[in-house]
């Protein structure tokens, strides 16, 4: 079982930038799909971001593309997330994600077995 903690959240204004990093440990498979999610309440759940631990090849929710970058450090076993020109509509709380897998192709449709506790994002106008 992977264990993950997220931590960098917090409030900040519209244009603002964040960075979330994800911390891993357990047993954690040299091959993994790490997710970023984020929910509101009454929405449902959208995909930020995902990494492909073994080739370090990433992909975006169309919300998001061009503005976050998802990245690894594999010595700290840790996955970040930098969110730049942070609009209202970023408000949610995010989530990382693992799946022991070998490709991240269809992350957003295919189940994460492990998850962080989350980590909310305010983005004030």
């Amino acid at each position: 079982q992977v264990h993950l903690v997220e931590s960098g959240g917090g409030s900040v204004q519209a244009g603002g930038s964040l960075r979330l990093s994800c911390v891993a440990s357990g047993d954690i498979p040299a091959s993994t799909c790490m997710g970023w999610f984020r929910q509101t309440p009454g929405k449902e759940r959208e995909g930020v971001a995902a990494i492909y631990t073994w080739e370090d090849t990433a992909t975006y929710g169309d919300s998001v593309k061009g503005r976050f970058t998802i990245s690894q450090d594999n010595a700290k076993n840790t996955v970040y997330l930098q969110m730049n020109s942070l609009q209202p509509e970023d408000t949610a709380m995010y989530y990382c994600a693992a799946r022991p897998w070998n490709t991240c192709y269809d992350w957003e449709r295919q189940p994460f077995p492990d998850w962080g506790q989350g980590i909310q994002v305010t983005v004030s106008s």
